[in-house]
Formats: C-alpha cells, structure tokens, sequence
C-alpha cells in the first residue's frame, strides 16, 4: 500500500513538470534593453497648434493715390523743415550774403524802369545799410577776403555816390548851369553813371550766387 502511494505521487509530479516544460511561454530577451513594450496613445489629449490667421492692423486705402487722401507737406512749419528735411545747413556768412540778393534785384528793376530819384534813393539808402550792418560784422574775419565781400562792398559805396549825385542835382540843378561844376548834375551824365551801376550790380549778384 505505502508502494503504491509513493509510486502515485511520483508520477503526479512527473506531470506536473512536464506539463511546465509544454506549455512554457517563449518571452524575449529584454536584459539592457530597457521598456519594449506598447506605449498608450496620448495623442487625442492635446490639440495641435495650428497657425492662426491674422488680419492687419491698418485697412487698406482704396485711393491712396487720390490726390484728396493725401495731406500737402507743411513746409511752412520750421520743424518739418529744420528736422524732417534736414536743409543744407550754410554758414551765417552765406545766408547774410544771400537776404541782399532780394535788394540788389529791386536796385537792378529800379535803375532799368527808370524809377524816381526819390524810390531810388529809399532802395540805396536800405541796401547801404544792411551793408554796413556786414562791414562791421566780418571786418577782421576771413570771410571779408571774399570775392562776395569785397564785391557788396565796392557797389555799396558807388550806389551810396550816386544815390547822393541823384539828390544834389534835384537841389542844384535849377540853379546851376551844365558847364563847369554843374556838368556833374548833367541828365546824360546822371544816365551814364547808372548805367556803370547797373553793371556792377549784375556782377555782384552772380558773385552772391556763386559763393560757397
């Protein structure tokens, strides 16, 4: 009896092993390998950023080149000109020269329209003086060696002269005859004298204009 037990119970456990060795399940070998299994998918919980469109911040004009949508340039305004523009900046010596070539042009019309002694004179008094006003400003300076200067100089002191010789005839004429002293005060010497004037005008004003 106690043989047939122990026989029994060896062959129950023969099975058994053998039953472990069939049925054994082939699994990788995954020693350094790290994690080889399936991963979730976590895909579905997040949104793709896709690009947005944008719109401008400035709508389009239509007319732009319309001659009503555009403002005109405020060249009247000192800080357009002075900093948008950016003038040429010139130095105070040309700017100075440049304000006579005004007065020298009326000097000019003046002499060929054949103005009154009286306009003539009012135009040459206010020329001399501006260029006494620029005598005493560069006297000294290196700018009184320009051709300019020297040029507003000698014509100022030639208009002040017949500026003077004009009125003196105006007074004396009546009293004086054309021979001898009162030759000056002769109409066709009076005329000659404007004429050499009016040529040294003309030369000043391309002086003025040529200065650098």
């Amino acid at each position: 009896m106690k043989k047939s037990a122990i026989l029994l119970l060896v062959l129950i456990l023969s099975c058994t092993t053998c039953f472990g060795w069939g049925f054994k399940k082939d699994t990788p070998d995954t020693e350094g390998k790290g994690y080889v299994g399936t991963l979730p998918d976590i895909s579905k919980s997040f949104n793709p950023n896709e690009p947005k469109t944008t719109k401008p911040l400035f709508e389009e004009s239509k007319n732009f080149n319309s001659a009503d949508e555009i403002k005109p340039v405020p060249r009247d305004n000192p800080a357009f000109v002075n900093i948008i523009l950016k003038d040429n900046k010139t130095s105070p010596y040309l700017n100075d020269i440049n304000e006579l070539l005004p007065q020298l042009e009326n000097l000019l019309s003046c002499i060929e329209d054949k103005c009154t002694v009286q306009l003539f004179n009012a135009k040459a008094f206010f020329f001399t003086k501006t260029v006494e006003y620029l005598r005493n400003k560069y006297q000294g300076t290196p700018e009184s060696s320009y051709i300019s200067f020297q040029k507003i100089m000698e014509l100022s002191v030639h208009t002040q002269s017949i500026a003077t010789l004009r009125a003196e005839a105006e007074k004396y004429r009546p009293y004086m005859a054309y021979t001898g002293p009162g030759y000056l005060y002769n109409d066709n010497v009076i005329d000659q004298q404007l004429e050499y004037l009016k040529t040294e005008i003309e030369e000043t004003i391309v002086a003025v204009k040529e200065a650098h």
